[in-house]
């Protein structure tokens, strides 16, 4: 079972979109601005991506940027930095391609394809 989440005006989301499709990966569409990561999801994820949890956020959106979260985000914990993630879609980076057994943040092609030998 492969989730792949994004958001339908991101460029980015659309070319890996267009990868998965290409490659013929089966998966189910979600629309994170719609359908908000919840706090449980993001912990289960983070842990899962072995990434730093500040992967997880947007850094080049509006949202982060007019939030100020470069400066408050190193006084904040993991936990806080979770459930700011569950507020807002639009502050996690996307596309995020969860998988059984692992975590994708962003679109690198070398990373998709190791993760489906294509």
């Amino acid at each position: 079972m492969v989730t792949f989440i994004c958001y339908p005006k991101c460029t980015t989301c659309k070319k890996a979109q267009a990868w998965l499709e290409e490659k013929g990966v089966e998966y189910t569409l979600r629309n994170i601005k719609e359908e908000n990561p919840t706090a449980d999801e993001l912990r289960v994820w983070y842990t899962k991506s072995g990434q730093p949890l500040r992967k997880f956020f947007n850094t080049s959106g509006l949202l982060y940027k007019s939030m100020e979260l470069k400066a408050k985000l190193p006084e904040m914990s993991e936990e806080e930095q979770i459930n700011l993630l569950a507020t807002d879609g639009m502050l996690v980076k996307r596309p995020l391609l969860v998988t059984e057994d692992t975590v994708l943040i962003g679109f690198k092609e070398p990373q998709w394809a190791e993760v489906f030998n294509k």
